[in-house]
């Protein structure tokens, strides 16, 4: 598949059918993931990878509650996602890479994180992601972190000095899959978005 392709096809999914993703699938995923843009080579991220009801049920138990697993008209068709792969970023690896000879600023005053480039690491590999899931045929949504990282730490034995970025589930799509209400938003104008040689 072209990438134009690729990007142009890539879509939340928020319905599953629950079908077992193969391992080798899921690793080439994850294996161009680790290849995305990274700040000085850092490399300051990791996926924590669940596979199947038994593993993913440990990411909704931690992240929701039974209200909303309840009443969500989602939850249903995410829930049979096979695959959760959890996104952290490493700060501390990124503090200390900018301190090594080839990093240190000439005033030797540490680096002023004014975009900790951490989180737009994990956000690159989170991207990549999502798009081999599209060139590879399989669904894929990206879930942000909003609520239950301790209990999810705990739970997953996450060492406490990493950020924890959201969750890219993974699976066939299955139907229907309503579009988000969002979309009624349409996509901003192209002339709009870009600015060229000044705002």
């Amino acid at each position: 598949m072209e990438l134009r392709d690729t990007v142009r096809r890539r879509r939340m999914l928020r319905n599953f059918t629950g079908r077992p993703l193969d391992h080798e699938t899921v690793d080439a995923i994850l294996s161009d993931a680790a290849r995305a843009p990274s700040a000085g080579h850092t490399q300051g991220r990791d996926f924590v990878v669940l596979t199947g009801p038994d593993e993913t049920a440990l990411y909704w138990e931690a992240t929701t509650d039974p209200e909303w697993r309840a009443t969500s008209r989602r939850f249903g068709g995410l829930s049979r996602a096979p695959v959760v792969v959890l996104v952290f970023a490493d700060p501390g690896a990124y503090r200390s890479r900018y301190q090594a000879p080839d990093k240190v600023r000439p005033d030797g005053v540490a680096v002023e994180w004014v975009v900790p480039y951490w989180h737009v690491d994990a956000a690159f590999a989170t991207m990549t992601i999502l798009l081999r899931a599209v060139d590879e045929g399989i669904g894929a949504a990206f879930l942000g972190n909003f609520r239950g990282e301790d209990a999810l730490r705990a739970a997953l034995g996450v060492p406490g000095d990493r950020c924890w970025l959201g969750a890219v589930l993974l699976g066939e799509a299955a139907e229907p899959d309503p579009p988000s209400p969002s979309l009624a938003r349409g996509r901003r104008p192209f002339a709009e978005v870009v600015h060229r040689g000044a705002w």
